[in-house]
This record gives C-alpha cells, structure tokens and sequence, in this order.
C-alpha cells in the first residue's frame, strides 16, 4: 500500500465531516468568483458612463442611478470577500480538527506499538530517534491531509475559473492551459530529489536531538569532567549537518519555485498580449478583460500552488515513511492467536533445553535445563556477561528463547498472554526507574487502583514511611526526573514498597543492591528478604556474601549453567562457584539473606 493511502486511511472516521468542510469551501469558491466583477463594472462600465456624462448605468441587466452605482459595487465587492472569507474560515477549521485528529491518532498508535515492542527493537534503537518519530515525523499526517484538502479546493478552482475564461475568451482560455505540461514536468524532475533530502533531514534532526537528550541527561558527569566545550563541539557537528541538509532542500525548493514561477509568468504574458490585441480588434471589452486578468491570478495561483504542493508532499512521505517503519516492524515477541488470560500463579518455573542469541552466530547460553518449585528461592551468579540478567528476562517474556521454552506451572508460557503473565511478577532492578511524578504514584505504579492505606502500608513493609513523611509533601512529594530528587537508597525503597504492593507471586531481583554501600545494603536487604516471604524468588548479584547460605545458587559462564546446588556444596566442589568466591576475595562466605 502506498504512502498516500494509508494516510488517508487515517480519515476514513471523518468522512462525513470532511463532506461537510468540502461544501463550505465550495461555496466559498463560488463566491470567490464573483470578487473580479464589482471592479471589471466599475472600470468597463460606471467610469466610462460618468465621463459620458450619463445619469444611470446598467448593472448586471438593471437599470440605477448612477450615483449609487459606486456604492452597490464597492459594498459588493466587501460582501463577497467576507462570505467568501467566512465559509473558508469555517472549512479550514473542520479541515484543521479532523487533521490534528488523525495527528492524535497516529501518533498514539506510535507511542502504543513502541511499548508492546519487544527488548530486543529497543536495544538495537535509539530512544530519541523513536521519539523524534512520534513527536514530529507523525505530523506528516497532518500535512498530507491539509494538502490534500487544497488539492482539492485547487482543482475545483482551477476547473471554475477557466470555464469563466472560457465564456469571455476560449482562445486565451486554451492559451491558459499550455502551460501545464511544462508544470508536470519540472514537477517530476524535483519531486524525487525533494523526498531524498527530507529524509536525510529527518535523520539529521533525529540526531541532533540524540545528542541533546544524552547530552544533559548527563550533565552531571559532563560538568564533573570538564568536558562542556566537547560536548558543545559535538553538538555543533550535528547541528551544522542538519543545517547543511536544510540549506539542500531550500536551495533545491528555492530552484523549483522560480522554474515554476517564470513558466507561469511567460504563460501570463502570452495571455495578456492575446487578450490586449483581442480587445484592439473589438473582439472582447475592457471590463472582460480586466476580469480576465484577475482571473488568470485564481487560474496560476492554485496551479503554483499544486507544483510546491508535490514537493510539500514528498517531504511528508519521506517523515510518513519513518512512522510506517515503526508500525510496519513486527513483534518477536507476539501474543498468541489463541492465548490464555493468566490468573493465580503458584510460581513452579521450568526451563527446558532453553538456548537464546541475540544474533544466531553469537549464542549467549545453550541448552539450560532447570526447575524451580513454587516459593523457592534460587540466585544467579557469574561473570560479566554470562547472560544472567538475559535468563531473567526470557521469564516475564522480554525475550523469547531461541531454543527450548520456558515454563510457568507446568504451561508454557508463550500460551498466555504477555500482559496477564507480567501481572504475575514484581521486578527490583539495580537502578530503580521512577517516573518524574510523585511519590505516591511510582509507589502504585503497578497497581494504580490502590488505595492511600494500601500504598503507606507498602511502604512501611519497605522501610520508607519514614523517610516519605520527613518530606515536606509527603507522599505527594515530586521525584524529579528519573528520581533525581531522591537517594539511591530512597529510590531503591520506592521500587521494593512498588513490588510490595504489586504482591505478585513470583520475584525477579535483578543486582538490586550492588550500588548500594554496606551499610544501606543491610538495610535494604532486610527488607527484600521479608518481600522475598512466600513467593518463588529470582535474585541475580555479584555480592556472593548476601546468597551464600541459599539452597540452589546457579552459576552461569561461557554456553550457558556451569553448576548448580547450595553455596557450601558449590564451594566444596572447586568449580566455578569457588573460583568466583576466590576472586572476589570471599573464602568463606556469611549468609545475609
């Protein structure tokens, strides 16, 4: 399907409005046709009989005094504009709300099919890039359709206009029409080279602000560096590329324009030298002429308007394009045609010959086999980039395996769906990500229906109701941006009393205390192991101290599961679990979980 269809098809709910919208710029085309007579009369007809000395005038078949005659025409001529310019103000804005209407529609299908995207689309992405579509490559919709609304006034226009001219002359009527071909063909000859630069220029902008975005969200650590005038340096490269990409497409669009408007201007020359002898020969009056030259105005304006309008045109594409991009990826992580709503979890989580890459030359672990009963607790160990935050994440189906499949009560788990599955599971990762709104509403992020004593009682559990009260509003208090406002402690408080209220049965802790000092360690460990209490427990760390004591600790290295067994067992056997105690200078851990 085209690009142009599938905007429109973003209309289809309006048709009735757009009907509407269009007979209201119809009439007031139709009334735009009457502007050039009030001005023909006066100078064809009442000037030449006031000089003649006449007392009445004949206007329009009626016979008036010819004082008055002014009057009616100049009040004619106002009435006209303002019909004429009342109808078009109503039209533009029905045109206009149903535009931004799609605008919200489209744009609200980007920003929904981001989030149902799997990991996998966002980790290969840059985040401002997707925003950058959402935010301003979607109003290429609203583009598309405010042109073509003018296409169509234009045509109607064009169509009326040179029927007028041709009743008063049909030989400049047709003279009025050789310069059409010549439009089409410097339309075609920039269209391409147009959509070719908008799209480097979305890329360009795109960029910029990656850049930006990455840029302050990183202040901190740019200041604490030194290193501003680097930053600002970068940040001129790309916005001198994307000024370099827009100065193309102006120069490009500044050259179609005078092509454009030096064909209309010889065609209109052309005319006015036929219409002139025309009139020397007593073929066609004055006043018929002065109408004529108004109405070549209407003729070659919308016709100008039509040859920017391509190029308008094909710079929406190239911005359509990149919204259709989005929307056209396909989920590798789909819901099933046929699955299940999960409800009441008991947590015995299975994994059979489960094998996962994110590219099939570069397999993270192969064939991992493993089995974890309803309310036990296993934790996760091993090197850098042993693939244990990505075995975590194949559970809530941020990821699908590669091979093998994994298991919830005995069900797969790409049987159910996606959302209902995460309903199941409360996540404490080692950054905790707050959104920039207050306390209370990060707290009941995963339950929004929770009542003000569910949420103060969630984070009592979490050790955070005192803290929360100290602050001035409470748990009204802003968090600032990503929490900024708050301690790491604080957020990781937050995100425990989130998971607490959540209650859900099964519990992923993903390295939730490894930015943590010792002291604040303890704390928060306290209070994950009483958030831990009747549910099956996923904890991945590199603190070997805090798992040591654990009835199945499994550690993961280069393929996939080394080993597996209690802490003493691991350490007795010399194997991997022992030489990662060694290296982290912990011979004989103490349990503190």
């Amino acid at each position: 399907m085209s690009i142009y269809r599938r905007t429109l098809a973003y209309y289809r709910p309006h048709l009735a409005q757009s009907a509407g919208a269009t007979l209201l710029n119809l009439a007031s085309i139709g009334l735009g046709l009457m502007k050039p007579w009030p001005f023909a009369a006066m100078v064809g007809i009442v000037l030449p009989a006031a000089l003649s000395g006449s007392k009445t005038v004949i206007l329009w078949g009626f016979e008036i005094p010819l004082a008055s005659a002014p009057v009616l025409l100049c009040g004619s001529l106002v009435l006209a504009h303002l019909a004429a310019g009342w109808l078009q103000w109503l039209s533009s804005l029905l045109y206009i709300k149903i535009g931004l209407t799609a605008l919200l529609r489209l744009r609200t299908e980007l920003y929904a099919y981001l989030h149902s995207l799997p990991l996998k689309f966002h980790d290969t992405r840059r985040s401002s890039d997707s925003s950058f579509r959402v935010a301003y490559d979607s109003q290429s919709i609203h583009t598309f359709y405010s042109k073509a609304t003018f296409i169509f006034g234009a045509l109607i226009t064009i169509g009326s206009t040179f029927a007028a001219i041709w009743v008063l002359d049909w030989q400049i009527a047709l003279l009025s029409l050789s310069v059409v071909p010549l439009l089409f063909g410097a339309i075609r000859l920039y269209a391409k080279r147009i959509r070719i630069q908008s799209t480097d220029i979305q890329e360009r902008e795109s960029a910029v602000l990656t850049h930006i975005q990455e840029g302050l969200s990183s202040v901190k650590m740019v200041q604490a560096f030194g290193r501003e005038d680097f930053e600002i340096d970068q940040f001129k490269g790309h916005a001198r590329e994307s000024l370099a990409a827009n100065l193309r497409q102006t120069d490009t669009s500044m050259r179609s324009f005078l092509v454009v408007s030096t064909l209309i201007a010889a065609s209109s020359a052309a005319m006015l030298y036929v219409g002139f002898h025309h009139v020397a020969a007593g073929a066609l009056k004055l006043d018929a002429l002065i109408a004529i030259n108004t109405y070549l105005v209407m003729l070659y304006q919308p016709l100008e308007g039509l040859a920017n309008l391509a190029w308008a045109l094909e710079g929406a594409s190239a911005a359509a394009q990149r919204c259709f991009e989005i929307l056209d990826r396909p989920d590798d992580v789909p819901d099933a045609s046929d699955a299940a709503e999960l409800t009441g979890a008991k947590g015995l989580i299975q994994m059979e010959a489960v094998s996962f890459g994110y590219s099939t030359e570069q397999p993270i672990f192969r064939d991992v086999n493993l089995q974890i009963q309803p309310g036990e607790t296993v934790a996760f160990v091993g090197g850098t980039g042993a693939g244990k935050s990505t075995l975590l994440s194949l559970i809530p189906r941020f990821y699908d395996p590669t091979g093998g499949r994994v298991l919830l009560d005995g069900q797969d788990i790409r049987a159910v769906t996606k959302k209902s599955l995460r309903q199941q599971m409360s996540i404490v990762l080692q950054d905790t990500l707050l959104f920039s709104t207050t306390i209370r509403e990060n707290i009941a992020y995963g339950r929004p229906d929770a009542t003000e004593e569910e949420i103060i009682e969630a984070a009592r559990r979490a050790q955070a109701h005192e803290f929360i009260s100290a602050m001035p509003k409470g748990y009204a208090s802003q968090v600032g941006e990503r929490g900024g406002h708050l301690s790491v402690g604080q957020r990781q408080r937050i995100g425990i009393a989130r998971a607490f209220l959540k209650n859900a049965p099964i519990l992923l802790l993903d390295e939730p205390t490894s930015a943590l000092d010792p002291a604040t360690e303890a704390a928060i460990m306290e209070t994950i192991h009483d958030l831990m209490r009747g549910r099956t427990t996923l904890i991945i760390t590199h603190r070997i101290a805090t798992i040591h004591h654990l009835a199945k600790i499994v550690v993961l290295g280069t393929g996939g599961l080394l080993e597996q067994g209690s802490g003493p067992e691991l350490l007795a056997r010399g194997g991997a679990y022992a030489r990662l105690c060694h290296a982290a200078g912990v011979a004989t851990p103490a349990p503190t979980l």
